[in-house]
């Protein structure tokens, strides 16, 4: 299987400092993000989500790539650092700068303070598979489980 050419642009060079993307162990399957930020971010619990400029922008070349921009597991668990979108996505066609959306999801307490070049998020490669809809009346096949939705299973 071919591995497909992701080009990384650079828009702020304290990332070449910070880290540039890069997987930190053989079994990694995302890069870390940076804060690009010029000063301490205070994000005060239970606060709307700010965004955070990660420095840089994507090139992916192929409809059939896209990157999700995911939390950073510890920041989360520890802090009650996670992303205002919960996931972000960015599709292959978008070219522009790379943001992620920050949110102290805590209900009150401490801000959380963001400091520059901070680890703050991370970057995944999923593969994308876009199947051909067709509008139909009625389903052409069936199920066992059919329509049942939440917890019709147990």
């Amino acid at each position: 299987m071919m591995t497909p050419m992701v080009e990384v642009k650079v828009l702020d060079a304290r990332v070449h400092d910070w880290g540039l993307p890069a997987y930190q162990t053989e079994g990694a399957a995302a890069v870390d993000l940076f804060a690009c930020l010029d000063a301490p971010l205070r994000i005060e619990a239970g606060a709307p989500a700010v965004l955070v400029p990660a420095g840089i922008a994507l090139f992916m070349d192929t409809d059939r790539i896209a990157a999700l921009v995911l939390p950073r597991s510890g920041a989360g668990h520890k802090r009650g650092l996670v992303l205002g979108n919960l996931v972000g996505l960015i599709d292959s066609d978008y070219t522009g700068g790379i943001m992620i959306s920050l949110w102290n999801r805590n209900p009150q307490g401490e801000p959380i303070v963001v400091e520059p070049g901070e680890r703050v998020a991370q970057l995944m490669f999923v593969p994308v598979i876009r199947p051909e809809l067709r509008i139909v009346d009625e389903h052409s096949g069936s199920t066992a489980r059919g329509a049942g939705g939440f917890g019709s299973t147990g």
